[in-house]
């Protein structure tokens, strides 16, 4: 019989000189294997729970009383009340090393909020979403900063949002939308705090973490932090934030535009283009995942694995963990190819980033930088078009790049999967119908939103799933266009979004991480863990739609008829009673 993954890790501590902090890791993930074994498995068991533990005692000390607890022969496991009484001597619970705060700018109903919501139901809602902020405000214990060797938190100097149950420490790009709803509450002040927070997180390290723990500082999250100065400083102007934000948004630019995130590639007339892509600095199991990854990886070759692995952490640096858009059998998380993709989001992210900072320099005077950086945009524009649009589709398209070890990469093939990814700041007058059309054609379009993907593998970010996130950016990409048509489909998708939101929320009492997009109100599903609530990103969300559409009196809040699909994959959904479109 193998070894358990807990004795195997033990030796790598027992005989190891790796920092403490590594230690504590390399004891958690043991802790973790431990309780599977013990407990065994089943959807309410969570890994990331044991790499979540504050230890109350120095590491050392808590490992050798970890060895030293009974272990049944031959399997070698301990007794789930063993284990537990373990955990409860030499342990508190995960989160209890972060404080439930009230933020100071915090008011039940803040002067001048979501003037536009006129009707009263829409407004009590509102309400109760902001409300939701309190339950969310969290400060990192001082016990953090005092024993860093005893907890996988990283120290924050301010307060923060989290998301929400499991994931109960700062994550990058969620912070974005959670900041633009802290707007819209008038909570500029903890809005402020979040971003000089991730300010010091990139300063320090040279990027953004995926989160605010130790064991993410091997990935990033989507590049938004330049989106988030830029947000704080246009709701009211900081000159002060935006030189202290510039000297690190460079900084971060740099990790994105260099080796390995970037890639050179030629197109056909030899002309050299910079895109970036995901690239985790990883290849074994994650941490908070450990057991899930290794069951994924099971029966391949070392080699294998530490591809599988690298690219397995590569996906969550996108965010999208997981999807059949990273996947080359679309189908299966062992094909996982995610660091051979040129992601168009990621690409439109520094491209947005390239324009921020250029913004910013012109705010402060630095004439030298705004050139560079609007040079810099210029030239990604030109690649995006140049590789990543697909003139017969009309639409833009992840690029997958040949394996190879090559620096410069020849134009090979786009990946034509249909997904949420529509770069309108690229779409000039000559390309927006086209857009509109193939979007509107795209199947992506449900009564309760837009659907991440069209293919349904179980994964999360993937059909039938709909992400607060990415019905953001698509509205706001399309209000962008100077088109009455796009401004159409933008308020429509908003409709669609706040009423599924609201159905929910009316029937369960949360607001939650994703929904199922084929019906109003309906909770999505799928991926490594139950669908959580809270939920930070969804409520900054809601709260920024209703900000810039409001919700008119007479205009009824939930559906005054059900919608169901009249063809799975077809654009239209019929009402029951007069078969009357909905998007009539």
């Amino acid at each position: 019989m193998g070894q358990l993954p807990e004795t195997r890790v033990l030796e790598a501590f027992n005989g190891s000189s790796s920092p403490p902090g590594i230690q504590l890791l390399q004891l958690l993930i043991a802790i973790q294997a431990a309780s599977l074994a013990s407990l065994g498995g089943g959807p309410d068991f969570d890994p990331k729970y044991y790499v979540d533990l504050p230890l109350k005692y120095p590491v050392d000390t808590t490992a050798e009383a970890f060895s030293s607890l009974p272990r049944t022969l031959p399997s070698g496991t301990i007794s789930s009340d063993t284990l537990q009484r373990f955990l409860e001597e030499n342990f508190g619970i995960p989160g209890s090393d972060l404080v439930a705060c009230r933020p100071q700018d915090y008011t039940p109903e803040p002067v001048d909020f979501l003037p536009g919501v006129c009707n009263p139901e829409a407004r009590r809602w509102a309400l109760k979403i902001h409300s939701l902020w309190l339950l969310l405000a969290r400060q990192v214990a001082d016990c953090v900063k005092e024993e860093p060797n005893q907890h996988t938190l990283l120290p924050l100097q301010h307060p923060v949002i989290v998301p929400g149950e499991r994931f109960r420490e700062v994550y990058y790009w969620d912070s974005y939308w959670i900041i633009r709803g802290l707007l819209v509450s008038k909570m500029l002040e903890t809005a402020k705090g979040m971003v000089q927070n991730l300010l010091a997180l990139a300063g320090k390290h040279g990027f953004v973490a995926n989160g605010a723990r130790t064991y993410y500082q091997n990935r990033s999250q989507p590049p938004l932090l330049s989106m988030m100065v830029c947000a704080i400083h246009l709701e009211a102007a900081n000159l002060t934030l935006v030189e202290q934000a510039l000297p690190i948004l460079r900084k971060e630019y740099n990790f994105w535009t260099t080796e390995p995130h970037e890639v050179v590639i030629q197109d056909h007339q030899k002309n050299k283009h910079r895109l970036s892509r995901y690239y985790a600095q990883w290849n074994t199991p994650r941490p908070e995942s450990c057991i899930i990854d290794e069951a994924i990886a099971k029966g391949l070759s070392k080699a294998h694995q530490a591809e599988l692995y690298h690219d397995i952490a590569t996906a969550a640096e996108s965010g999208w963990d997981f999807s059949s858009r990273w996947m080359e059998d679309h189908q299966n998380l062992f094909s996982l190819r995610t660091s051979a993709i040129i992601p168009v989001d990621l690409n439109a992210f520094l491209l947005q980033m390239e324009l921020d900072i250029a913004f910013l320099a012109r705010a402060t005077g630095d004439d030298t930088t705004e050139r560079y950086f609007t040079m810099a945009a210029n030239a990604r524009r030109l690649a995006i078009q140049t590789i990543l649009w697909n003139e017969d589709e009309s639409q833009w398209f992840d690029y997958w790049l040949p394996v190879n070890n090559s620096k410069l990469q020849s134009v090979n093939s786009q990946r034509v999967i249909l997904q949420e990814i529509m770069l309108f700041v690229c779409a000039g007058d000559a390309k927006i119908e086209r857009v509109l059309e193939a979007f509107n054609n795209s199947g992506l379009m449900h009564p309760g939103g837009i659907a991440t993907s069209l293919r349904e593998t179980g994964q999360q970010w993937d059909f039938p799933n709909a992400w607060a996130p990415l019905q953001h950016m698509i509205i706001e990409g399309l209000a962008t266009l100077n088109s009455e048509k796009a401004n159409k489909m933008a308020i429509d998708i908003s409709r669609r979004w706040l009423k599924s939101n609201y159905v929910a929320f009316e029937e369960t009492g949360h607001m939650v991480e994703k929904y199922d997009a084929r019906y109003c109100g309906k909770v999505g599903g799928g991926g490594e863990y139950n669908t959580q609530t809270g939920f930070g990103w969804t409520n900054g969300v809601a709260l920024t739609l209703l900000h810039k559409y409001g919700w008119a009196d007479d205009q009824p809040l939930a559906p005054t008829y059900n919608l169901i699909p009249w063809f799975t994959t077809s654009k239209f959904y019929m009402c029951k009673v007069c078969s009357k479109s909905a998007f009539d």
